[in-house]
């Protein structure tokens, strides 16, 4: 890697790291203190329930259903699991315990829930999708008020099209702290019809050669993808939009694959196009850094000729180091509106080619740095002081805090990572 640049030495970054990663927010959205029931259901071996869905038969608002030290196998098909607002209803492994949930075709389905929180549980080896979250195919009423956090996925048991966490019809919800890794050629997470979530502070790594990290798609539209770390993303790391069948678009009649989609403050190591725009209207990916990009750094593309074009969308100051093995850093298909994006105060560094003339736009991209190393100080893509990205970023409103979750400079810097 002849743009990364080790300056400390290396006890050094061992010694800060633990501290670094602590400054991460760990929660940003709560629900408030249970107010009725507090019951705990045991789960395991044992224990009073065998399983989920025999535990989840009996939950009230407020419950926690507490899983125990083991590997389930799963395949557990749960619908109206719902807390209310002032009564969560809380899925968790006992502390301590490694729960495990290991094989069968899915670990578990839950459809139509709400108010729930899933904390601490891992998956591996499911045929079909990890785990699924719908609405039960009522557009209508869909699924709500649900995180998702400290979770991990070892793999996924398919070769196909097959998602470690699949939601369809999801709305207001948090996936947050959790892994995924090695998948198939489908997503790590895949939101179709999903509405005003969060996806933040998680480690992707390993993604399919033909699969994604993140998907939104199906009329998708208010979702935040912040602060995440993709390694190795597969063919399209953050594919913000698709090729969704008409049916399955939430709401019904909606014109877009994805509106509204915000990528702000992750880092991109790998993947054939990190950054995917699919008949996508008015979305934003700001302060990023995007490495070693395979063929594109960026697609813009009307995969779904029965929305709207692809248009509106906006690019801007990321960091993107594109060595020369890619074919362009820019990809721009048939039928969209390329004319109308935003593309602006971005580094693009080439360390194969100190002369390259740099990525096509339809315009002289405004701010933008060309062919200057952005001298990063670690693997966590800090900035050293003599670098040219600080201080250059355009001055936007969001994202307001960097990787990190450490607040951006006026002016800012441009990447993922604020010079600190």
């Amino acid at each position: 890697m002849k743009y990364l640049f080790i300056c400390k030495p290396v006890v050094l970054v061992a010694v800060l790291l633990p501290f670094i990663m602590s400054c991460k927010k760990k929660l940003e959205q709560s629900p408030p203190n249970n107010t009725t029931s507090t019951n705990i259901h045991n789960v395991g071996t044992g224990w009073p329930y065998a399983t989920l869905a025999a535990a989840a038969a009996v939950a009230k608002p407020g419950d926690t259903i507490q899983i125990n030290n083991g590997t389930y196998s799963g395949g557990d098909n749960i619908t109206n699991l719902q807390g209310t607002s002032s009564a969560w209803i809380t899925i968790r492994a006992a502390k301590g315990a490694t729960v495990l949930y290991s094989g069968n075709t899915q670990a578990f389905q839950l459809s139509d829930p709400a108010y729930l929180r899933i904390q601490g549980l891992q998956f591996e080896k499911q045929s079909a999708n990890g785990v699924n979250i719908d609405d039960a195919g009522t557009f209508d009423t869909p699924a709500h008020d649900i995180i998702i956090e400290n979770c991990e996925w070892l793999d996924i048991g398919g070769t196909g099209n097959n998602d470690l966490l699949k939601l369809s019809g999801v709305d207001n919800f948090t996936v947050q702290n959790c892994r995924f890794n090695n998948g198939a050629n489908g997503a790590f997470i895949d939101m179709v019809g999903c509405h005003n979530g969060v996806l933040q502070d998680n480690i992707c790594k390993n993604v399919g050669p033909g699969g994604q990290a993140f998907q939104t798609k199906g009329g998708s539209k208010n979702i935040i993808v912040q602060r995440n770390r993709i390694i190795n993303g597969g063919d399209r790391a953050m594919h913000i939009g698709g090729n969704t069948g008409t049916q399955y678009f939430r709401p019904q009649g909606a014109n877009y694959e994805a509106m509204n989609i915000y990528v702000y403050s992750n880092t991109f190591e790998g993947s054939t196009a990190p950054i995917v725009f699919a008949s996508a209207v008015s979305c934003e990916v700001v302060n990023n850094t995007i490495i070693q990009p395979v063929k594109y750094a960026v697609r813009i593309l009307q995969d779904n000729n029965m929305t709207q074009k692809c248009a509106n969308n906006t690019f801007r100051n990321n960091i993107v180091v594109f060595p020369n093995t890619g074919s362009a850093a820019i990809n721009i298909g048939v039928g969209t509106d390329a004319n109308s994006f935003v593309f602006s105060n971005n580094l693009w560094f080439n360390p194969d080619n100190l002369s390259w003339s740099g990525p096509t736009t339809s315009y002289v991209e405004p701010g933008q740095i060309l062919n200057k190393d952005p001298q990063f100080s670690d693997a966590f893509y800090h900035l050293q002081s003599t670098s040219p990205a600080i201080g250059k970023g355009y001055s936007a409103l969001k994202p307001t805090t960097d990787y990190f979750s450490l607040a951006f400079k006026s002016p800012r810097s441009i990447g993922a990572v604020e010079a600190n």
